[in-house]
């Protein structure tokens, strides 16, 4: 299998799985590459590093239990970052998010709530957005 990163015609970032090099251009040529984020066709490579072995401990070196556990500790620290730094619109992220793309607001880092259906039209409009991880389990609801 062959991992590449790719970009879409809007710059949004994704990667995809390939049995081989010619299996890219194939899918490419017949339109089956998607932007999974806004839908766009126009899929091309982006420049990646290539992977070298080193002394760090991987990922798959790890146990699931010990892979999710850091990918929660990891999750937390983009959520706290996010409210401590950003401003917090509540229930009005659609409206603001879609004036900053616009620039009829202040260009700055927000967060908020937002209906599905006001998301899908961010997300169609080409307004940059995304999820905020969720909040961790206090320990008093772990097991």
């Amino acid at each position: 299998m062959i991992r590449y990163a790719l970009n879409c015609e809007h710059e949004h970032g994704f990667e995809g799985w390939f049995g081989a090099s010619a299996d890219f251009d194939d899918q490419q040529a017949r339109g089956l590459l998607e932007c999974p984020v806004c839908g766009s066709k126009a899929v091309r490579k982006a420049i990646m590093a290539p992977a070298v072995a080193g002394t760090k401990t991987r990922s798959q070196d790890l146990s699931p239990a010990q892979n999710h556990q850091m990918m929660m500790e990891a999750m937390g620290r983009i959520r706290r970052h996010v409210e401590e730094t950003f401003d917090d619109v509540g229930d009005a992220f659609a409206t603001e998010a879609r004036a900053i793309h616009e620039g009829r607001s202040e260009d700055r880092g927000i967060y908020g709530q937002a209906t599905s259906q006001e998301v899908r039209d961010l997300v169609e409009d080409g307004v940059p957005i995304a999820p905020l991880p969720p909040e961790p389990k206090r320990k008093s609801e772990l097991n």
